[in-house]
């Protein structure tokens, strides 16, 4: 005989309370829908797109919250950073087919430039967006 139950769904957990503060405190836009896409919009810019991992509740979500704003204060002029909502981030993953998450995801004009999923130390942060930056400049 088979186990016709269904199987149990794992709970969606919610992100933590600094990802709100990149949005509330520091200003950072909120992309909510799929189609959201500022980078579109001047192709000069280098834009920083932070995908949470909703509903993952990966314990690096909080990290990457506090390390993001460091990077763009760091990094001033040079990105331009915003937060992906969960269907942004849906769409946001359907265009790099990258799953590991939390990440930061570089845009500029119709370009993906790369990402850096999950946790890294500082300098390898530093070096790997210069990397990105200028390999994708034009």
């Amino acid at each position: 005989m088979t186990d016709l139950a269904p199987q149990p769904t794992k709970p969606r957990l919610s992100l933590p309370p600094l990802v709100d503060l990149l949005t509330d405190s520091h200003g950072y836009p909120r992309l909510d829908h799929a189609d959201d896409r500022p980078w579109l919009d001047d192709p000069a810019k280098n834009w920083v797109v932070f995908l949470p991992g909703h509903g993952k509740g990966n314990a690096e979500t909080a990290d990457i919250a506090v390390i993001l704003p460091e990077l763009v204060r760091a990094l001033h002029p040079r990105l331009t950073p915003a937060v992906a909502g969960e269907a942004a981030e849906r769409a946001i993953l359907a265009l790099t087919g990258m799953m590991s998450l939390p990440a930061l995801v570089f845009l500029r004009g119709d370009r993906l430039l790369g990402s850096i999923p999950r946790v890294r130390d500082w300098d390898d942060y530093l070096q790997r967006i210069g990397e990105i930056l200028e390999g994708g400049a034009a």
